[in-house]
């Protein structure tokens, strides 16, 4: 039996995913992005987890597709095929994802990066849109990677393929920061604990807004955002918040 490559911890509402596999830099192989898929479908829906935490052992945080399993294989045996369920799980999830990143990734792993919510990272960690350079296409990855760059830094990377540091993938939206790397875990730590204060409806129906596309006139977007607004100040998350604001005590669903 092979060994588990993507493990999920689960403790004090944070449940951690894990890649490990090392031995490939953690590439997404196909055992990886089943186990990870499953990992994250677990975690969504385990009431208990308030957040995910998206990480990985060994100096790089991924190298993208698993080029191994890919050379030889026709247009229907690529494992593209399944790689958006992955990042379609993670950008939809109402449970917020934090990637927390202490190495490199590369093409179908910043794929990953751009799906999650928060992404903080080691100021030494690097980044490539790699593709082009093998002859292939960022395609799969750039419906989460566009909607966070800047257009002229995409069109450049993407381009280019060019290896870019952690201070330009900030600059550019990709991440959303970084920190020297014996500072990475507190930050990682702050983020997650400023999302646990918040009500786990309210923060997916945030997220849901956030990733939106606005339709309709200004008088009917008004009206359907007033509509979302009262039904929270009226429902159970937002008439516990403000009793626990009143009496100044942490809310209920705040794990200590």
């Amino acid at each position: 039996m092979a060994d588990e490559l993507v493990h999920l911890d689960v403790d004090r509402g944070v449940g951690t995913i894990t890649l490990d596999s090392p031995a490939n830099r953690n590439a997404l192989s196909a055992q990886l992005r089943r186990e990870l898929l499953a990992a994250l479908d677990t975690a969504i829906g385990d009431g208990a987890v308030l957040v995910i935490v998206l990480t990985h052992t060994g100096p790089v945080f991924c190298a993208g597709m698993d080029l191994k399993e890919t050379r030889g294989a026709s247009a229907g045996e690529q494992g593209v095929m399944e790689f958006p369920a992955v990042l379609e799980r993670i950008w939809t999830s109402p449970t917020p994802v934090v990637a927390r990143l202490a190495g490199p990734a590369r093409a179908g792993g910043v794929g990953l990066v751009a799906a999650c919510d928060l992404a903080v990272a080691a100021d030494s960690t690097t980044y490539a849109f790699s593709e082009v350079r093998i002859g292939v296409v960022p395609a799969v990855i750039s419906v989460t990677v566009l909607p966070r760059l800047a257009a002229r830094a995409a069109h450049e990377l993407f381009l280019t393929g060019e290896t870019f540091d952690a201070a330009r993938a900030v600059a550019i939206g990709l991440l959303t920061r970084s920190v020297p790397a014996d500072e990475l875990d507190a930050e990682v730590a702050r983020s997650v604990d400023m999302l646990r204060r918040g009500a786990p409806g309210a923060l997916a129906a945030t997220k849901q807004l956030l990733l939106g596309t606005p339709t309709g006139s200004m008088s009917e977007r008004f009206a359907a955002m007033l509509e979302l607004s009262a039904g929270f100040f009226a429902g159970e998350e937002g008439q516990e918040g403000m009793r626990a604001f009143a009496e100044k005590r942490p809310p209920a669903w705040v794990v200590d």
